[in-house]
Formats: structure tokens, C-alpha cells, sequence
């Protein structure tokens, strides 16, 4: 479990600077940078999708960049970021109380925890991974593009299957019936995890044979959902360093790659497809029901229908990339941990010591990095409008959302607490005599 999860986190930071255009490398001089990535793109009669320059789509003048940014594909991609980056960190803190109930009931034992941690070393590993993952992705792609169509169907259906649960388990309430039942070796699941992975698979079955970009949403969003949920940054240090780590690999891969490999890396592995496994399958045995299936553009994006053109015949869309939701959403999720904690704590006191009348002290820190994460979108956005360059969107994601935490935590006096153990819990101990 713990490998897959670290496989499906590498996926998503190798994805999150990715240009996220399947358009063609050698006709596109320049191609817009990962957050919403700035472009709109172009499907046509062969399934095929290709970029279309944002000037295209927009009249020409001094104002050019503002009727692009107003688009609705861009106002769709900040609300959808929001949404799921809230649900996720939700969901996180949900899973916490039932995990913190059944433990109190001694039904789990606290060493099987549903959550994984990530620690200092692995902060500071994990951008160093994702550069492996990128040049192995560079290099190899071609050869093993099958491998990595089947293993991101897996990932992307075991999270599309947790994004599910809490419906399924909704539909099934007036059943009765939660008693988990026997799978042998593969485990014991609930009538409800089970209705859920099979909606998951016939979702991902689905995908496979169309390619279409609904479907690819939903697994994505699935993806966004599990990370933000299941993963854990455990102190503000281990936040900064993760952080800070994956902006300049950010920088990195989005601005100087050409320089190495005399082509950008970034690009190149973004705009590949994969080829689908049921055509490879289909012309081996010679089958005309499948020889047809598209290429699969996998899950590591959002893509969002653009402001149709009523002159034209085709749909366009514009991206955003995974990565930009997933890495600041962890640090929400921490947040909104520290909040509760903080409300739970006072709570549980008998004398609870009155806020100052100051308005800083009454703003959370989850709302106060939520509207940094919202700015730091919207910043990216009009940067890249106004360059018409590839602009890595952790460049001005992290600093909205890091620099008003720190110096809210810093003005509210929990700024030492939070950088070190922030949820270590103090108990009095008393001696019998």
C-alpha cells in the first residue's frame, strides 16, 4: 500500500509541471506553463488533440490577456482547485475522528493507521524522485508506455474507488449490513467498498475505450481526493521543506531543462500518449472492434471546456495541472489538522483564555492559506497571460501560501509549536501514593 501511494505521489509531482497539451512538440514554439496551463487546445474528427495559441481564441488588443483570463475555463479550474483541495482536507479530518473513535473503542490498533506520514527525509528525497521518475519518462517512454498506461488505470481506479465510498456507502445506509466480508488473501471489504471499486473499474473501463476527457477528470479528481486525504505532512518544517524542494524543481524543469537535454523535458513527456492497451491487444488478435481505441492521455491533469466558439465546429478546452492542487492541498490539510487541534484544546480546558479583539486572531490559518492558495492561482494565471512563457505555478503558489502562515503563526504565538510537533499532546501524569 505504502509503495503504490508512493508511486501514485511520484506520478503526481512528475505531472504537476507537466505542459499537460498533447499537441504536437515540434509545431509549438512555446507552451504555456503548468497551472492552469495557458492554452487551449483543439480536438479533432481523429481524436486527436492539438493546441491552438490563446490569440486565436481572443480579440487582439491591449486587453487581449483579460478576456483570456475571464474565460470560463479558467474561472472553472480555480473553483474545481478549491473544491477538491476542501473536500480532501474534509475528508482528512473525518477520517481522523472515526480513526480517533475506534481507537478509544480499542477496535484498531493505533499501529495500523490508515494515513501515511511524510517525514523530513522523504520531503527532501521526493523532489529528487520525481527528477528520476521525469528522466526515466524523457528516455523511455516509447518502451514502456504500456506499463505506464496499466499502472496509472490501477492507481487512478483505486482512487476514483475512495472518492466513491462515502456515496456508496450513503446508497447502501437503509441496507443495514457493514460487516466487512472475507477475499481470502486480498483482504476483508465492505459491502459499500465493493460497490465503489466497481463503479471504479467500469469507470476506468469506460476511459480506456473512449479517451474521453469527463471520464479522465473523474479519475483525476479521484487522484487529487486520495492524496490530499491519506498523505500527512506532520510539522510546518516538514511543509517548507517539501515545499520549497518541489519549487525548485519546479524552476527547474520548467525553465532550464532545454539547456541540458537540448530539449524541454517537461514538454516532451507532458505531450506524449499513450498508446491503449485494448488496441495493442486488439491488432495482435486481430480484432476490428478495438483496433480503432485512441491514444490515452493519462490522468495527471483537468481539462475544462473553454468558451465555445459559435463559428466553430470544434470544442476547445484549457488544463490544470494535478500537482498544483495535490502539493499546496497537503499543507491546507496540516492547517485545517492545526485548527481543530487548537479548538479541541481550548475546549478541553477549564479556563480558556479570550482572543484579543484584533481580527488577525479570529482568522484560522486554513482560511487565511486557502485565499493565499486562491491569490497565488490567479497571480500564476495573469503571469503567464502576460508572458505568453511557460510559468511554473509552485513559483507563486508557495509564497502566497506559506509566507501568510508563517507570519499569522508568528503574529498568534504558534509559530514554534507548529514548526516542530504541533499535535503532540501534553498529559499530566499523577503518582499514587
Amino acid at each position: 500500500m505504502k509503495f503504490l501511494v508512493a508511486f501514485c505521489l511520484l506520478q503526481i509531482v512528475v505531472a504537476q509541471d507537466a505542459v499537460i497539451s498533447n499537441s504536437d512538440i515540434g509545431r509549438v514554439p512555446e507552451i504555456q506553463g503548468n497551472i492552469v496551463q495557458q492554452s487551449i487546445i483543439q480536438q479533432d474528427s481523429a481524436n486527436v488533440v492539438k493546441e491552438i495559441p490563446i490569440a486565436v481564441s481572443f480579440p487582439r488588443g491591449n486587453y487581449q490577456w483579460f478576456f483570456s483570463f475571464m474565460d470560463s475555463s479558467r474561472i472553472s479550474t480555480f473553483v474545481i482547485a478549491i473544491l477538491l483541495i476542501v473536500y480532501g482536507s474534509f475528508r482528512s479530518l473525518n477520517m481522523e475522528h472515526e480513526q480517533s473513535a475506534r481507537e478509544k473503542s480499542d477496535i484498531l490498533n493505533s499501529e495500523n493507521s490508515t494515513f501515511q506520514t511524510i517525514d523530513t527525509t522523504q520531503a527532501i528525497c521526493l523532489p529528487i524522485g520525481a527528477s528520476v521518475s521525469l528522466l526515466i519518462m524523457f528516455f523511455f517512454f516509447n518502451s514502456m508506455q504500456v506499463v505506464f498506461a496499466i499502472c496509472t488505470a490501477v492507481l487512478a481506479a483505486s482512487a476514483f474507488a475512495f472518492l466513491m465510498l462515502p456515496m456508496c456507502q450513503y446508497l447502501l445506509r437503509p441496507c443495514g449490513s457493514t460487516n466487512k466480508l472475507s477475499f481470502g488473501c486480498c483482504g476483508r471489504f465492505t459491502p459499500a467498498e465493493l460497490l465503489s471499486l466497481a463503479l471504479s473499474i467500469m469507470f476506468v473501463s469506460v476511459w480506456v475505450f473512449t479517451g474521453h476527457w469527463i471520464l479522465m477528470d473523474a479519475l483525476s479528481m479521484g487522484l487529487c481526493v486520495s492524496m490530499i486525504a491519506l498523505l500527512r505532512l506532520p510539522s510546518l518544517k516538514v511543509s517548507c521543506l517539501l515545499l520549497s524542494g518541489l519549487l525548485i524543481y519546479d524552476v527547474f524543469w520548467v525553465f532550464f531543462s532545454s539547456y541540458l537535454f537540448n530539449a524541454n523535458v517537461m514538454v516532451q513527456v507532458a505531450t506524449a500518449q499513450a498508446d491503449n492497451p485494448v488496441g495493442i491487444l486488439a491488432r495482435k488478435f486481430n480484432l476490428a472492434a478495438a483496433k480503432d481505441a485512441p491514444q490515452l492521455s493519462l490522468p495527471g491533469k483537468l481539462v475544462f471546456p473553454s468558451s465555445f466558439d459559435p463559428n466553430s465546429t470544434n470544442d476547445r478546452f484549457s488544463m490544470l495541472g494535478m500537482g498544483d492542487i495535490v502539493m499546496p492541498g497537503l499543507l491546507l490539510c496540516f492547517v485545517l489538522r492545526y485548527d481543530n487541534y487548537k479548538k479541541r484544546k481550548l475546549e478541553g480546558e477549564t479556563y480558556a483564555p479570550s482572543s484579543p479583539g484584533n481580527l488577525i486572531y479570529r482568522v484560522r490559518y486554513f482560511h487565511c492559506t486557502l485565499v493565499g492558495y486562491f491569490i497565488g492561482l490567479v497571480t500564476a494565471t495573469v503571469a503567464s497571460e502576460i508572458n505568453s512563457s511557460a510559468q511554473p505555478a509552485l513559483l507563486y503558489l508557495v509564497p502566497f501560501t506559506l509566507l501568510p502562515l508563517v507570519t499569522m503563526a508568528y503574529i498568534k504565538g504558534d509559530l514554534k509549536q507548529m514548526w516542530n510537533s504541533p499535535f503532540k499532546v501534553v498529559t499530566q501524569r499523577f503518582i499514587e501514593v
